[in-house]
């Protein structure tokens, strides 16, 4: 059983839809937020999952503040910790402390449109299709060893909004499937690249191809 830490900022979509999956393997030991007023925090209450609150407005610098998040984080002697939604640019000495254990999911298919405002932005690139990427965290903004990505395909008549609500129902589908490979101990990194033991890849949740099985 692994012990998992989940991060969030608001409302915890994906979240949720890891707490719904219920993994058999993975325990979400507490879900921690740097905002007061998130709503996921109530979802997990309701669970009966640990929850708790490190206000980033309380701290003076960054570091300070990944210094208290960190500390929250390792009091639950987390295997795996998971950003579902946290909008926090996070230190590099906490992304060390928490290198190959660290899990982000990121609104189009990396390495395109890294950063901010991406369903705009491939709109206005004019791209056919779009998608969802889980990847391990590193010191470079959205540049981590690629776990899984979904595609979702673009059409004439999507708009910011339409194009984004495509997107997460993606998230919400590999978002789980990823904590669970990592939790059945199933994933690797090797050379920057993700490997994934025992893994029939084309067939997974009718996804992108973004691991090499053994």
């Amino acid at each position: 059983m692994k012990n998992i830490v989940i991060l969030i900022s608001g409302r915890g979509s994906n979240m949720e839809a890891i707490v719904r999956a219920a993994i058999p393997s993975a325990h979400i030991a507490a879900v921690i937020s740097n905002r007061p007023t998130a709503g996921g925090l109530s979802f997990a209450a309701e669970h009966d999952i640990a929850c708790e609150v490190v206000d980033h407005t309380a701290y003076g610098s960054r570091e300070a503040f990944d210094a208290a998040l960190a500390a929250a984080i390792d009091a639950h002697e987390p295997d795996l910790v998971v950003l579902a939604g946290f909008m926090r640019v996070l230190s590099d000495g906490f992304v060390e402390h928490y290198a190959g254990r660290l899990m982000n999911i990121h609104p189009s298919l990396l390495p395109s449109f890294p950063g901010l405002h991406t369903h705009r932005r491939a709109l206005e690139a004019g791209v056919r299709i779009h998608g969802a990427t889980v990847h391990f965290v590193t010191a470079t903004l959205d540049c981590g060893p690629i776990v899984i990505q979904a595609a979702v395909p673009v059409t004439s008549g999507d708009d910011e909004a339409s194009l984004a609500a495509k997107v997460l129902r993606e998230e919400h589908r590999i978002y789980p499937q990823a904590v669970r490979w990592f939790a059945e101990g199933r994933l690797r990194v090797e050379d920057g690249r993700v490997k994934l033991a025992g893994a029939d890849v084309p067939a997974v949740l009718g996804c992108v191809p973004a691991i090499d099985a053994d």
